[in-house]
């Protein structure tokens, strides 16, 4: 029989919202089952939780890594993501989700145990907030890694993206690893499926034009893994900045300013390159470049007490590699808008590299 306290708990328990965690994955062998049990080992109440995971016909041993969580853990479904993108992955699971609050958690991270409850409470708090979650955290598995976790932790990796200092609560323009109420599918629609990449900034950025909130405290704890190697930290940068491309046509403008920065500066360090070539004037075709070097040596000798040298002597090439990544991506992006038009469909070459 059954107690007043136990009673209590009962009547608490079932007043919490139920929760749809989310989760879109494609070849996620190695990984997948780790974040499946971050997941599993989350203090929310299990019978108020649902795990929907979004497979985009992975040709590794993903799915039977799923199969055998499906066998132990009934709650957990899985579901075909043809379209083998985010964007439609996360519209899939949305469409099966029965949640109040739906929680979208990605394989290359780590969430805290009491990562859902934190937000669960971060949305109560907020009744005004159409999305939460918390700032990154970032971490690197190598030294590399760890430079580049310092870079995208920066003001002058990422501008004014405080959702990226890992310190930050308040308002912001997005969260890595969000919480959405429901509601909001039905009001602005869901997840772009036309952008292979930048799906959540545009998802983000329509939320903030139909008047929402997004809000993010470091109480909601979870850490980001960057990419730990040079070309694989290009390739996503570029990748980004070329399929911001569609979402400016597609809202006739910036979505933030700082998105044209990196291009207007390389431009203007080669423009004064150039014309100080042509006029023979070396300090007018060094100038920039000396500066943009000194800023990035302060900015490692900054990080030697917290990092040490190794690490911060690549902070520097973690910075460059994510400006001028950016900066080549929306050159091309730029080129292609006048000469292949076709550049971003899905078919093409762009789609078919690893997020």
């Amino acid at each position: 029989m059954k107690g007043p306290e136990s009673n209590v708990e009962q009547a608490i328990a079932t007043s919490l919202p139920f929760i749809s965690v989310v989760m879109v994955v494609r070849n996620e062998g190695p990984f997948i089952a780790r974040s499946l049990e971050q997941v599993l080992k989350q203090d929310y109440p299990r019978d108020r939780m649902e795990i929907i995971v979004a497979d985009g016909l992975s040709d590794d041993n993903t799915r039977d890594v799923l199969a055998d969580y499906q066998r132990k853990y009934p709650f957990i479904q899985v579901v075909d993501n043809p379209g083998r993108i985010v964007a439609s992955g996360l519209n899939v699971a949305i469409d099966r989700a029965q949640g109040e609050l739906i929680v979208r958690i990605d394989g290359h991270g780590e969430v805290a145990t009491d990562f859902v409850s934190q937000v669960v409470r971060l949305m109560d708090e907020h009744p005004e907030a159409w999305s939460a979650g918390g700032p990154i955290v970032h971490a690197g598995t190598n030294r590399f890694g760890e430079a580049v976790a310092v870079a995208m932790s920066h003001p002058c990796g990422v501008g004014l993206a405080s959702h990226r200092f890992a310190n930050y609560e308040g308002y912001v323009e997005g969260a890595h690893f969000p919480t959405f109420r429901r509601w909001i599918f039905e009001r602005i629609g869901k997840f772009d499926e036309q952008l292979v990449r930048t799906e959540d900034d545009e998802f983000n950025y329509r939320i903030a034009q139909a008047g929402g909130k997004i809000y993010v405290s470091p109480r909601v704890r979870y850490v980001y893994y960057v990419r730990d190697r040079l070309g694989k930290l290009f390739r996503q940068y570029f990748q980004y900045s070329f399929w911001r491309i569609p979402v400016v046509r597609k809202h006739r403008k910036p979505t933030t300013l700082r998105q044209v920065v990196p291009p207007l500066f390389f431009l203007a360090m080669f423009v004064l390159i150039g014309v100080g070539i042509y006029l023979r004037q070396p300090l007018v075709a060094l100038a920039l470049p000396a500066i943009y070097a000194l800023a990035l040596t302060l900015i490692a000798i900054s990080v030697i007490p917290r990092k040490g040298l190794l690490v911060a002597s690549l902070v520097p090439l973690a910075l460059a590699t994510i400006h001028f990544a950016y900066a080549l991506g929306i050159a091309y992006g730029a080129w292609a808008t006048l000469f292949h038009p076709r550049a971003w469909d899905q078919t093409g070459s762009m789609s078919t590299l690893n997020r």
